[in-house]
This record gives structure tokens, sequence and C-alpha cells, in this order.
């Protein structure tokens, strides 16, 4: 069961080495913050349209963004997550300002909706290596370097974000990995990654101040993917 979240807790380790390292970096000027922040927006939009366009149930992931998104407004995720954010504010001294908050929300949704946060955890759980994460922990210990840098330590209270959510897919794909073939799995994974696409372009445009969107909301549609393609497979 280690060796299936090796790979999760370095990733989580490497944000948090990153993170501090980052808080003690000189600050930057405003213009080169702002630069540098949409620099990141524009990779992350790049990023999140290569991999929406892998998917090829365009109708399930119509249907995914859609009722996920509905069910996401309805429970409130989002705001779960600016509650989340607040609290870390009030500990560690920074109510008022909304940076500790903005900087967990947007660190968090950078890290864990991606192809790698999902291909990852199940690449170290069914046996393969831990390349992936491994991969993954420098890219996000680079993002979470510049972040921190200029969103400040709210950027680190993302790690523990990270070790819950690719150690639940870790555990969920040592368990399917025992009842699917290789296949199906990778379909699956495909098709996933493809919604997380889409949420990964949201997260681009708020980093980029182009429009507000509630990309937390739409987590949901994730899990709807995924049950999608389970219903899927049982059929078949």
């Amino acid at each position: 069961m280690l060796t299936a979240l090796w790979g999760t807790i370095i990733n989580a380790l490497a944000i948090i080495a990153a993170g501090v390292l980052g808080i003690f970096l000189p600050k930057m000027p405003e213009t080169m913050h702002r630069t540098v922040i949409q620099a990141i927006g524009i990779f992350t939009c790049v990023l999140g349209v290569g991999m929406a366009l892998k998917g090829e149930e365009t109708l399930y992931l119509v249907i995914s963004l859609a009722g996920g998104t509905l069910l996401g407004e309805a429970i409130g995720v989002e705001r779960g997550f600016e509650r989340v954010g607040a609290w870390l504010e009030r500990k560690v001294g920074g109510e008022g300002s909304g940076k500790v908050g903005q900087a967990f929300v947007t660190s968090t949704l950078i890290f864990c909706i991606g192809a790698m946060a999902i291909l990852g955890p199940i690449e170290s759980a069914t046996g393969q290596g831990h390349s992936l994460l491994y991969t993954k922990s420098i890219m996000d210990g680079m993002i979470t370097l510049i972040l921190a840098s200029t969103l400040g330590i709210g950027v680190i209270f993302s790690a523990p974000a990270v070790f819950v959510y690719q150690g639940v897919i870790a555990l969920g794909a040592f368990w399917f990995a025992l009842r699917l073939d290789p296949v199906s799995l990778s379909a699956a994974v495909r098709e996933i990654s493809a919604v997380g696409g889409v949420l990964i372009v949201g997260v681009g445009l708020n980093l980029l101040e182009i429009k507000k969107i509630r990309v937390a909301n739409m987590l949901p549609a994730l899990v709807a993917m995924a049950l999608f393609m389970a219903f899927r497979f049982v059929l078949e």
C-alpha cells in the first residue's frame, strides 16, 4: 500500500519544500509578478486544451460537465474551498487580505486538476513505477516556487489537498486494477483527463483575470465521467 502512495508523498513534500523556499525569495515587482502569473495562466490554458482534445467521448464530456457543475453549484464546492481558505487566512494572521485563500484555492486547483494528477497515482498504484509523479513533483515545485514568491504562504497548504486527492485516486486505482483490463483503464483515464482539461482552462482564465469562473464547482464532473465510464464497461 505504501508503494502505491509513494509518488504522491514525494509530490506533497516537493510542494511544501518549494513553498517554504519561495516565501523567502525576494518579492517581485508588481509588474513582474503580474507578467509571471499571466505566463502561468497562458501555459495552464494551453495544457488544458491539449488534454481536453484527447477525449473521444464528446457526449459524455458535455453531460459530465453540465451535470457535475449543477451538482457542484448545488452543494457549494467553491464555497467550501473559500471557507477553508478563509480559515487558513485567520490561522496565519492574514485575515482581510484574501491572499492566503486565493493562493490555496489557485494552487490546489492547478496541482489537482490535470492529467498527471490522475495518471501519476494510477501508474504508482498499478506497479508501473513513479516516474510521472516524480516529473509532476518537479513541475509542481517550480510552479510553487513562483506562486509562493508572488501569492505567499497559502500555496503550501495545497500540499495536504494534493496528498488526499492523489492518494484517493491511487487507492482507487489499486482496487480497480485488480478488476479492469489495461485497455479499459486507459480509456477511463483518457476521458476523465479530458474533463480535467476543460477545468484547467477555467483555472487558466482565472489566473489571466479574463473571467471569474467557479472552477471548484465543476469538480464533480470528474466523478460523473468516472461513473459514465464504469457503467459503460459494465454494459459491455
